[in-house]
């Protein structure tokens, strides 16, 4: 609080008289940093299946255009995915990120439940997955990081591991679909 208000060239007890406490703070500043990412074509539309009685066939690409949406819009700041993740905990901040989600999932068919569950599946995959990857850019920034193979994981190309998650997220609910 103290280096936000040094930066607005406050006092930190000014900040308080426009936010009742940190965690309202924190939420909006939560809320700014989704809101940074385009709506998108078709993936922030409140588009529901298509009329002609099929799934939408581009809904996973849509799926895939919001994780990536938000995982830019989180990694364009610093601690965006901990800052969002931590207001979400609290049940604070607007739950529009949730709700682009269920939007792009609802499009391939599925029922208001099964995309609402997808959707909170994807939103805790970016952000432990940004939240790793943000970790990891501080500590190389520090140069703490440990040299070598020693990690077990996909450190190489941090991009492709994100796009295989969502993949994998993506993949299990049209094997879902299909067992209907």
């Amino acid at each position: 609080m103290r280096r936000l208000a040094a930066s607005l060239d406050v006092q930190p007890s000014a900040l308080y008289w426009h936010f009742p406490n940190k965690q309202t703070l924190l939420a909006e500043l939560a809320d700014r940093i989704v809101a940074t990412r385009p709506e998108g074509s078709a993936a922030g539309k409140d588009a529901g299946p298509e009329a002609a009685g099929g799934a939408d066939t581009d809904w996973a690409e849509s799926v895939r255009s919001e994780a990536a949406a938000l995982r830019d819009a989180l990694l364009a700041y610093r601690d965006g995915a901990e800052v969002v993740s931590s207001t979400l905990a609290l049940g604070l901040g607007s739950p529009e990120t949730v709700d682009r989600f269920a939007r792009a999932v609802a499009r391939g068919g599925f029922d208001a439940e099964t995309s609402r569950r997808a959707a909170t599946a994807l939103l805790h995959f970016v952000l432990g997955h940004v939240s790793h990857e943000q970790q990891r850019l501080q500590y190389d920034s520090l140069g703490v990081l440990a040299t070598g193979d020693s990690s077990p994981l996909d450190e190489d190309d941090p991009a492709a591991a994100f796009a295989f998650g969502v993949d994998l997220l993506v993949g299990g609910l049209e094997l879902s679909r299909s067992r209907r």
